[in-house]
C-alpha cells in the first residue's frame, strides 16, 4: 500500500511538473470562436452562424488600398477563404454561443490552417439564404478583426451591424453612365408584376406569389389597337427581383434608340428558398410551369397589349434561366414560338458539367482513375472541383445552394418530405434510383429522343441555344450532347458555340455588354413579324 501511494505521488508530481513545463513552452490553443449578439436593438435572433477566416496577406493583396472590409467566400474560388458554421435557434442580446471550427467547416477544420495572421468575421444568416444570395439585407455581421491563429485563448466576435435591405431598383457598380441616366425613364415604362397562383397556392396550402416586372416598349398606348411580341425572360442562379434593374434599363435604352425592336419584356423571378425553381413542374417545388402557362400568361395577355399567340411568345434566359426556358419550350411547345437559351444548365445528363451520370458506378467527385472532376475553370485553369463546391454548400446551409437546388427541382420526394439527393455528399456516389427519376422527368435530351414524333410538329425549329466554348462551368459539353441528339433526329435547331466565350462574357462584343441580347431580340422579331421592314438602328 505504501509503495503504491509513493508511486502515485511521484507520478502526480512529475506529471504536474511536465505539464507546467509544457505550458511554458507551448501555450494552449483554441480553435473555437465565441460570438455574441450586441445588446443594442433588444431582439432575439436565429439563423445560420458563420465564421470566416482569410490569410491576411492574401486578403490585403486582393483589397483596395490594403483595407479589408469584409471576409467572405468567393464561389468562383472557394478554397481561398475558410468558413465554419453552426445553427442558432435563439440568441438573445448580450448572449453568445461558441462555434466549433472543426465540427462543420470548409475547406477543412480551422486547426489545419497554417499558423499566422488572419482576418476573421462572423455573420448570422438570419433567413438561411446565404447559399443562394450570400450575405444580404437583415443578416447581422461583426467587424472584421485581424488576429493570429491558432489563438492562445478563445477569440470573441460581436455581431454589431445589420445589413440594409437591397433596393429593387439599385444598379450594380458596373452599370454604365448611360444606363444610370436612363433608369428613371425605364421605371416609368415598367409595371410591377405580383400574381397569386391558384395552382401553386393549392400545392403549398398558402398564397404563393409569382413576381417580376413588365417592361413596355416606347410608344406603347393602352388605347391603341397595336399588339406586341412578348419575351419571357428569367434569371440564373443567384438572381431575383433585386437584380433586374440593370437589364430592364439596358433593354429600354436599346429599344428607345432603335437598337432593339419594340417588344414587351416580362422579367420573371424564379428564385425561392430552395434555389431556383426553374419553372419546372416539380413534386418538391410545385407546378411552376403549369402556373406560368395556364394562369400567369393568360392574365398578362388580358392586361397588356400582347400578341397572344405562339409566334408572339418567346423565351430567353441564361445559366439556370437558360435551362428553365429550354425546359419550358420543350415541355410546352404549343405555347411558345421559340426559346433562345444561353449557357443552360445541363440538358443531357450524360454530361452533367463534365460528369456522365449514367456511367456504371457514377461518381460526381472522382473519375474511375481517382482524379477529381473539375467544376469551375477560367482561362484553362481549374478554380474549383465538384467536391469542393458541394462541400462548401454543405457548410453554408442545408438548402438554397446550386447542388441542393437541382435536387429540389429534379428529385423525387423522400419519406422525410425533402427531395432525395442525387448523389451522396460524403462520397460523391450517384444514386441510380434517384437518377432514373431525373432521366424520366427532366433530362431534356432524353425527352426529345423518346418523344420526338409527338413533339416535332410543335417544336421543330424553335430551339436556339448559345454557349461559349470556354464556358466557366463546362456547360458546352452538355450542349454538344444535345446537338448530337437533335441532329440524329434530323430536327431543325440552332445550336451555336461562340469561340473562347465564357459563362460571364457570352453577351459582350467589344464594349457592348448586351450585343448578343440585341441580336437575339431581332431574331425573335423576325419570327413574330416576318414581313416587317423595320431595321436595327446603327449604334
Amino acid at each position: 500500500m505504501r509503495t503504491y501511494r509513493l508511486t502515485t505521488a511521484l507520478l502526480l508530481f512529475f506529471g504536474l511538473t511536465i505539464a507546467g513545463c509544457a505550458r511554458e513552452q507551448a501555450p494552449p490553443t483554441s480553435h473555437a470562436f465565441h460570438v455574441e449578439l450586441a445588446t443594442a436593438g433588444g431582439e432575439a435572433k436565429a439563423g445560420r452562424l458563420l465564421v470566416f477566416a482569410e490569410d491576411a496577406k492574401t486578403a490585403e493583396a486582393s483589397s483596395k488600398d490594403g483595407k479589408v472590409t469584409a471576409v467572405d467566400i468567393n464561389p468562383l474560388d472557394p478554397a481561398q477563404v475558410s468558413v465554419a458554421a453552426r445553427e442558432v435557434s435563439r440568441l438573445e442580446p448580450g448572449q453568445g454561443v461558441d462555434v466549433d471550427t472543426g465540427a462543420r467547416a470548409f475547406p477543412a477544420a480551422f486547426a489545419k490552417l497554417p499558423p499566422g495572421d488572419y482576418y476573421v468575421q462572423a455573420v448570422l444568416d438570419a433567413d438561411h439564404s446565404y447559399n443562394y444570395s450570400g450575405r444580404d439585407g437583415g443578416d447581422l455581421v461583426s467587424d472584421v478583426v485581424k488576429m493570429h491563429l491558432p489563438a492562445a485563448s478563445m477569440p470573441k466576435l460581436q455581431l454589431t451591424s445589420t445589413l440594409p435591405v437591397h433596393e429593387l431598383w439599385s444598379l450594380p457598380a458596373s452599370a454604365t453612365q448611360a444606363v444610370r441616366d436612363a433608369l428613371p425613364e425605364s421605371r416609368r415604362h415598367t409595371e410591377d408584376l405580383d400574381f397569386v397562383s391558384p395552382a401553386l397556392s393549392a400545392f403549398w396550402g398558402r398564397p404563393i406569389h409569382m413576381r417580376g416586372f413588365v417592361l413596355l416598349p416606347p410608344g406603347y398606348d393602352v388605347k391603341a389597337a397595336d399588339t406586341y411580341p412578348v419575351v419571357y425572360l428569367t434569371h440564373g442562379f443567384g438572381g431575383g427581383l433585386g437584380r433586374f434593374a440593370s437589364g430592364i434599363t439596358g433593354t429600354w435604352l436599346a429599344m428607345s434608340k432603335g437598337e432593339m425592336p419594340p417588344m414587351i419584356w416580362v422579367y420573371l423571378d424564379e428564385s425561392s428558398p430552395t434555389g431556383t425553381h426553374e419553372f419546372a413542374d416539380s413534386v418538391n417545388n410545385g407546378p411552376w410551369g403549369q402556373a406560368l402557362t395556364e394562369e400567369l400568361i393568360p392574365h398578362l395577355e388580358s392586361t397588356f397589349r400582347m400578341d397572344g399567340k405562339p409566334a408572339g411568345r418567346f423565351l430567353n434566359g441564361h445559366s439556370s434561366g437558360g435551362w428553365a426556358t429550354l425546359w419550358l419550350q420543350t415541355r410546352y411547345p404549343k405555347v411558345f414560338g421559340g426559346t433562345w437559351s444561353t449557357s443552360p444548365d445541363p440538358s443531357d445528363f450524360h454530361d452533367f458539367t463534365g460528369v456522365d451520370l449514367y456511367a456504371p458506378h457514377a461518381n460526381v467527385y472522382r473519375r474511375p482513375d481517382g482524379s477529381t472532376y473539375p467544376l469551375i475553370r477560367d482561362n484553362g485553369k481549374v478554380l474549383a472541383t465538384f467536391e469542393q463546391y458541394a462541400q462548401m454548400e454543405r457548410v453554408l446551409g442545408s438548402y438554397g445552394g446550386q447542388m441542393a437546388s437541382f435536387d429540389w427541382v429534379f428529385s423525387p420526394r423522400g419519406a422525410d418530405g425533402r427531395p432525395q439527393p442525387m448523389f451522396d455528399r460524403d462520397t460523391g456516389a450517384v444514386d441510380a434510383t434517384v437518377l432514373a427519376y431525373w432521366q424520366d422527368h427532366y433530362d431534356i435530351a432524353h425527352r426529345l429522343q423518346t418523344q420526338w414524333p409527338e413533339l416535332k410538329p410543335d417544336l421543330d425549329g424553335k430551339i436556339h441555344l448559345i454557349v461559349g466554348t470556354a464556358d466557366t462551368f463546362y456547360l458546352d459539353g452538355s450542349a454538344h450532347r444535345l446537338k448530337g441528339v437533335l441532329d440524329g433526329l434530323q430536327a431543325q435547331s440552332d445550336i451555336r458555340f461562340l469561340p473562347g466565350k465564357t459563362h460571364f462574357d457570352l453577351y459582350a462584343n467589344g464594349s457592348d455588354r448586351t450585343a448578343l441580347l440585341k441580336q437575339i431580340a431581332w431574331e425573335m422579331y423576325a419570327v413574330a413579324r416576318p414581313q416587317s421592314t423595320l431595321k436595327r438602328a446603327a449604334p
